[in-house]
């Protein structure tokens, strides 16, 4: 499994990706903004994915991650694992390949997952096993739980 920024050549793969989630997150591969996101994070290399096999540009991925690099406030702000990937590392691996990317430690890293109502809150605890910590509860079309990660100065 590797680690890779993403390029363009992997939009149809991680649209797959998007679609296999949708369940969970809700229209993804027919909404624009999404699109839009996606296209603005592979442009300023914000955009990991977890390619399957032999992590050939384009390939299957087993898994996605976005996120904004705004020192000293970091955010992910997607994080997916293809359901036959999960339970494997990879969304831990995506996670710790952004971190690195966060490399002005004193900072913050924020991250909106499903709350404790939704059939994902499997996320919740993903989280918490990493050292976030929740915060805010928000009511966004269901409920959602923003957790938080301070990473210390080095």
């Amino acid at each position: 499994m590797q680690i890779v920024t993403a390029v363009r050549a992997d939009i149809p793969p991680w649209m797959s990706l998007a679609a296999e989630v949708e369940e969970l997150f809700g229209p993804l591969v027919d909404a624009p903004e999404f699109q839009a996101a996606l296209m603005r994070n592979i442009e300023r290399g914000t955009a990991l994915c977890a390619r399957s096999g032999e992590g050939r540009t384009g390939s299957a991925l087993a898994g996605g991650l976005l996120f904004s690099a705004r020192h000293p406030h970091y955010e992910i702000t997607w994080l997916a694992v293809g359901g036959r990937s999960r339970g494997q590392g990879i969304g831990r691996l995506l996670v710790d390949s952004a971190l690195r990317a966060f490399t002005s430690p004193p900072c913050t890293v924020d991250v909106t997952t499903f709350g404790p109502d939704h059939p994902g809150r499997g996320a919740r605890l993903f989280y918490e096993e990493l050292g976030f910590e929740p915060t805010a509860q928000l009511n966004e079309g269901g409920s959602r739980q923003v957790y938080r990660l301070q990473l210390p100065r080095i």
